[in-house]
């Protein structure tokens, strides 16, 4: 008998994230946030299964565990939420503001953070001298 690393619940939380403008995984220091509708998360622990159960899904992942913290923090806690079930707001975005995930994403990568299944973005995050370039 194998046992299914994800639940049936947190199966039904990707899925419903798949069909949701802005839904992903979001991976960081104290684990993982899954994005699945307006103001719908489910949090936890245990990065990893989560994580292949939403690469192998298609779904955004985000993982900004190779980001110092003190760049993630102000990524996080500085910058725009993303839009996920709802529109972005205009810009300028700031702190407490909706943006794309796609901006989101974009920003991430150029300070080094793993972002898979976004179109346009590298799946290792931006290059080095993508990085360099920006000042991050």
């Amino acid at each position: 008998m194998t046992h299914d690393p994800i639940s049936a619940h947190t199966a039904e939380a990707i899925a419903d994230a798949l069909a949701t403008p802005g839904g992903h995984l979001s991976i960081g220091y104290g684990g993982f946030t899954l994005y699945f509708g307006a103001g719908a998360t489910l949090t936890g622990y245990d990065v990893e299964p989560i994580k292949a159960a939403c690469l192998s899904a298609g779904l955004p992942v985000i993982d900004g565990r190779a980001v110092p913290f003190d760049v993630l923090f102000d990524l996080v806690v500085r910058g725009p939420m993303p839009a996920v079930g709802r529109p972005p707001c205009p810009p300028p975005r700031h702190a407490l503001s909706y943006a794309p995930l796609e901006e989101i994403a974009h920003a991430m990568a150029m300070a080094g953070a793993e972002v898979r299944n976004i179109p346009g973005i590298a799946p290792g995050g931006a290059s080095q001298s993508q990085r360099t370039s920006s000042g991050l």
